[in-house]
């Protein structure tokens, strides 16, 4: 089961993501991974949160412009080229990577990175044949 992933629009202005985050906060929403990346006049924020639908209510009360896409959530294996266990195998199957983030928490020892991807029925197929294990629901409890 694919993760849910929030993406907030905002004007790339200075305190607009402390402005975000401080909204999430106060209504106990809590980032479990998180991804900024700027433009000219714009900024995209990449969430995977505590409580997506909860999230997607307060950010929806607030005027904030957001969608919610499903993403995969998979644990880096613990050892030399455990990213490219994950990379490759995505790659030789043909299938982009949009973009990679990382969690602030861990289940384990493993970092688990959040994988925005062209196919992604395929990916979970891919990665898990590759035994790449996927952090699906638990993710939202980190």
């Amino acid at each position: 089961m694919p993760v849910k992933q929030i993406s907030v629009l905002l004007d790339n202005v200075p305190g607009n993501l402390s402005r975000l985050t401080n909204i999430l906060d106060k209504e106990d929403i809590t980032a479990k991974a998180l991804l900024a990346a700027s433009a000219a006049e714009l900024s995209t924020v990449r969430m995977v949160v505590n409580d997506p639908e909860r999230a997607a209510a307060v950010l929806e009360s607030f005027g904030f412009n957001y969608e919610i896409t499903p993403v995969l959530a998979a644990e880096v294996p613990l050892h030399p080229g455990g990213m490219n266990a994950i990379l490759k195998p995505i790659s030789n199957a043909d299938i982009n990577i949009h973009y990679l983030y990382t969690t602030i928490n861990r289940i384990g020892r493993e970092t688990i990175v959040i994988l925005g991807v062209d196919k992604l029925d395929e990916a979970r197929e891919v990665l898990l044949r590759n035994w790449i294990h996927l952090i699906e629901e638990e993710i939202y409890s980190l």
